[in-house]
């Protein structure tokens, strides 16, 4: 017998298989009705940004009428300025804790959602973490709706899941739009490139070579691989014909400079590989990602980035994070892991990670044992 869970407003979802059902990542619950203003809150990187992009044209999908706000940060604004999408319009968070960086200023942050307020949204939609800070946030606009992720310590909100660290960040946030009614439309973030990013890019690119990009960085140092394995991947590509371009943003100068020098020191003087790490405007890195061949990357936000605008990626990954953000696809992606599960100095359990989890003060990278041979050989092939 099919079971049906209601809330005060009437069915939630429906267990069981009925023909027409639509299915999402989990419960697929009633549509909220006259939804004309949604929310979403995701604050975070680049990456963070590609995660929540399929929740949010699931959203468009089902509320096709709403308009969609992102509550995000300066830099998701400069990515979707003026780009086709589901997302009509970027509010940046202030900083506060938990929410985006910075010190924090609760009066800024009073401000902010006094202004929010005013919008009277219809439908609040919290995919930014376990809640703990984001729910008190996402309660604070006032909307008539909210739906989200939750911890056991965290505020309750209108509709939620249990937020279990290890769940795939797309998925996560697919299942907080079935709680509106949403049902996926899509599982990877698709990001257009304007014709003038397309324009600036070819500019920067030699005609005759296929190109290969790098990015070295990762905001957790653990999460790297080191400059020489990126190096001696650059010095194959130099020797199969492409020319190389290592990529990253202020925070990655030196390190893609180091990875520029060795691979020149490989290749020899003249072979064209360089630096172009905190040059790039970020419209320009998603144009020059998607000229990309391949683009090989640790688990950060310009491989995502490089995902969602259709280029092949080899990703380099600590085993833990191929569960929370790894690629779906192997025809045009592939995924390196690495299966540390010990702190390299300290010995310390490091699988034991989420909201809960205690970190050591260690830095080594967790990436390292991942060869260079294996990667190029998936580089190699990727490259047809």
């Amino acid at each position: 017998m099919k079971q049906k869970t209601t809330d005060r407003r009437g069915p939630l979802y429906s267990r069981g298989d009925r023909p027409g059902l639509a299915r999402g990542v989990g419960p697929l619950a009633a549509p909220f009705s006259d939804v004309r203003k949604i929310a979403v809150l995701r604050g975070g990187g680049l990456g963070d940004l590609m995660f929540a992009l399929p929740a949010v044209e699931a959203l468009a999908a089902a509320y096709p009428a709403a308009s969609i706000t992102l509550l995000g940060t300066a830099l998701h604004a400069a990515l979707l300025a003026d780009r086709p999408g589901p997302v009509h319009r970027v509010e940046v968070l202030p900083a506060a804790p938990g929410i985006a960086a910075g010190s924090g200023d609760p009066q800024a942050v009073d401000a902010f959602l006094a202004r929010m307020r005013q919008e009277r949204f219809d439908l609040a939609v919290q995919v930014h973490g376990g809640g703990r800070n984001s729910n008190p946030f996402l309660l604070g606009l006032g909307a008539r709706h909210s739906v989200g992720t939750r911890t056991p310590d965290a505020a309750a909100l209108e509709r939620s899941i249990p937020y279990i660290y290890y769940q795939h960040e797309v998925f996560r946030a697919l299942e907080v739009a079935g709680l509106a009614g949403a049902a996926p439309v899509s599982l990877d973030a698709q990001l257009p490139v304007l014709a003038t990013e397309s324009a600036a890019a070819r500019a920067l690119l030699l005609p005759d070579r296929k190109l290969v990009t790098l990015h070295p960085g990762a905001t957790d140092p653990r999460r790297r691989w080191p400059a020489s394995c990126f190096a001696e991947v650059a010095v194959h590509a130099v020797a199969r014909g492409c020319q190389v371009v290592v990529v990253g943003d202020d925070a990655d100068r030196c390190l893609a400079r180091q990875v520029a020098d060795l691979a020149l020191a490989g290749a020899g003087p003249d072979a064209p590989v360089r630096s172009l790490a905190g040059d790039l405007g970020i419209g320009t890195l998603a144009a020059l990602l998607q000229a990309s061949s391949v683009m090989v990357g640790n688990d950060s936000g310009p491989r995502h980035l490089a995902q969602a605008v259709g280029a092949a990626t080899v990703g380099i990954y600590w085993f833990g994070n191929v569960v929370n953000a790894g690629a779906f696809g192997r025809t045009r992606h592939r995924v390196h892991m690495s299966w540390v599960s010990a702190c390299p100095v300290c010995k310390a359990d490091v699988t034991q990670v989420g909201w809960t989890a205690e970190r050591c003060e260690h830095d080594d990278s967790f990436v390292a044992e991942v060869r260079a041979s294996d990667v190029w050989a998936d580089v190699d092939e990727l490259l047809g």
